[in-house]
């Protein structure tokens, strides 16, 4: 009986010892993979990195046409009209964004955009999106989404805690602006953030049309696929056991941040931007975003172009489509041919 109970006892140790590996593992993975100051302690970060570096088109013009794209925004932010907001999340996170505005002599257009970065990102890095739209005529937001950049945040929050968030910088364009109508245009985990936005039906009416470059359709897919990726482990079971450790730490469903269950649902005008060669996430990502949106919409597929490259690769496409797109369902003042009508 002593023996039968030493083994007993052992078995039951190992279980606990186990279970309590796993735990420990799954929660590692929640904070290697959504809290940027923990990432970048890991040794695997900078080989994830390089890694991803590594899987992008090193192509010359696609270098050329990135460096003169940021020689212009320089040039543009040291003499254009700017201005540092804040707003607070609902669930008590300080929430940071820059803000580009015409001066008060300029006529207004009612033209506004708001301009959102990808995964581990920061709002700088988007600037020569925001100079585009800028010359187009149109004023700027362009925030650092929670748990990036300036903003606080326990999790980078997958486009879901964001599209909340981001609803917050639509409450203050009508604020400043009761005739606001305003463009979406995000990239990676920020065009998934802004596709989320459209599928809430409380969006505002304000809300003209969406830009969606290089977007994943869901974050629960993500997820597996950079657990496997970065760090060799299998999904299953691991990403349902972190969707409940982020459900208890970060107070989201991982699942809930589908961009494809969004867009079934969307009335937005969108266009899907996405590069040929993206190995970070795959074109047929986009492809399967725009066969399952509901709303009016367009795809653009740049051949050449790796993740978020596709402004660089093929700068007259890219503009190009986007102008046409935003002329046809946002419109200008000046334009009588492409009348802004609400969704």
């Amino acid at each position: 009986m002593k023996r039968k109970h030493k083994i007993l006892i052992t078995i039951y140790a190992i279980l606990l010892l186990s279970a309590l590996s796993y735990c420990i593992l799954v929660n590692f993975l929640v904070s290697a993979a959504l809290v940027p100051s923990f990432m970048k302690q890991l040794e695997a970060f900078g080989r994830i990195t390089e890694e991803s570096y590594a899987a992008q088109v090193q192509t010359s013009d696609i270098q050329l046409n990135r460096q003169l794209a940021l020689n212009e925004t320089l040039e543009w932010l040291e003499a254009t009209n700017s201005q540092t907001i804040s707003t607070v999340s609902d669930d008590g996170y300080f929430l940071v964004a820059k803000q580009f505005y015409m001066l008060e002599d300029d006529e207004p257009n009612h033209l506004w955009a708001i301009v959102l970065h990808g995964y581990t990102g920061w709002k700088e890095e988007m600037y020569p999106f925001a100079y585009w739209y800028y010359k187009e005529g149109y004023q700027v937001i362009v925030p650092d989404l929670r748990c990036q950049g300036e903003s606080e945040g326990d999790f980078i929050g997958m486009g879901w805690t964001d599209h909340y968030d981001c609803n917050l910088w639509i409450d203050y364009i009508l604020t400043q602006d009761a005739d606001a109508r305003i463009v979406i245009h995000g990239q990676s985990m920020g065009a998934a953030t802004a596709l989320m936005m459209t599928g809430d039906a409380a969006l505002s009416d304000h809300v003209a049309a969406v830009i969606s470059d290089c977007a994943y359709t869901d974050a629960y897919s993500m997820f597996g696929d950079k657990v496997t990726e970065w760090f060799y482990l299998p999904a299953f079971p691991l990403v349902d056991s972190a969707r409940i450790a982020l459900l208890l730490r970060g107070g989201y469903d991982l699942a809930d941040a589908s961009a494809l269950n969004a867009v079934a649902k969307s009335n937005t005008p969108t266009l899907f931007i996405h590069g040929a060669s993206d190995a970070m996430i795959s074109s047929d990502m986009s492809q399967d975003l725009y066969a399952a949106a509901t709303c009016p919409k367009e795809l653009l597929i740049i051949e050449g172009a790796g993740h978020a490259q596709a402004q660089d690769k093929d700068p007259a496409a890219y503009y190009g489509a986007i102008q046409d797109f935003l002329q046809e369902y946002v419109g200008n003042d000046d334009s009588k041919n492409a009348p802004y009508s609400l969704k």
